[in-house]
């Protein structure tokens, strides 16, 4: 098998969850990523999260830490920027190019066609056109972990962020641009699904507010959620 077919099979969204454009610039496509292919993004997750510039405990500058654990690839993303050693002092695992080609058919698909009435077409979100990732984080939720409202504003391009999630499922909070406050929508987001989010909704704050343990496929062989995070830095 290729680099280039090793998170291949796809299929399209279940018909009892169907593609939905939750907000302006986002797409949620529902159980895009086969059951094969959530094993094998699992797989290349493991291989990822060993030492050196494994996964880690993520501490905020308030001294606090975060329930998420975390693995940098490309460039490794701290509070709140990117530098190119992880947070042992080694250098960062490089960006996978097979992921790459998987975030940009992510974005392809989300925008290649009109959705629920909003933005139309790929040109009509910042970014889409040669979208060109280059960095991931890949969060692992042990049960019990939840993410706060914030916003993805470290990356020096306003291109789609691509979400794919696998494991538990949790429920997601998609809010506004402008504050963590009302209005928001959760979402739903299980494993296989991905959401890509760009255009009017690309600085939306977002979160976790919760994981659902034992949710999870039990052929994965994991516990908790992962969610692969895919961007274009622009650095």
């Amino acid at each position: 098998m290729t680099q280039g077919e090793l998170f291949g099979g796809l299929f399209d969204a279940s018909p009892e969850r169907g593609r939905s454009e939750p907000a302006p610039g986002a797409v949620l496509l529902p159980g895009w990523l086969d059951a094969a292919a959530q094993l094998r993004l699992v797989a290349a997750c493991r291989e990822w999260a060993r030492p050196p510039a494994g996964m880690h405990t993520v501490r905020m500058p308030t001294g606090g830490t975060m329930s998420v654990r975390m693995v940098s690839l490309g460039l490794h993303w701290y509070p709140y920027g990117y530098r190119g050693l992880a947070e042992d002092g080694t250098p960062v695992k490089p960006f996978p190019p097979e992921l790459g080609a998987l975030a940009r058919r992510a974005v392809a698909e989300a925008y290649g066609v009109h959705v629920g009435g909003g933005i139309s077409g790929i040109g009509g979100i910042a970014g889409a056109v040669g979208y060109e990732p280059d960095v991931a984080i890949v969060n692992h939720y042990p049960h019990g972990a939840r993410m706060g409202l914030h916003q993805d504003r470290d990356e020096r391009a306003d291109a789609p962020v691509v979400s794919l999630s696998l494991g538990d499922t949790c429920v997601f909070r998609l809010g506004n641009t402008e504050t963590r406050t009302r209005p928001w929508t959760d979402l739903e987001l299980r494993g296989g699904d991905l959401l890509v989010f760009g255009g009017p909704a690309r600085f939306a704050y977002h979160g976790v507010v919760r994981t659902l343990p034992g949710t999870a496929d039990p052929a994965l062989g994991l516990t908790g959620r992962l969610n692969i995070t895919v961007r274009q830095s622009g650095l």
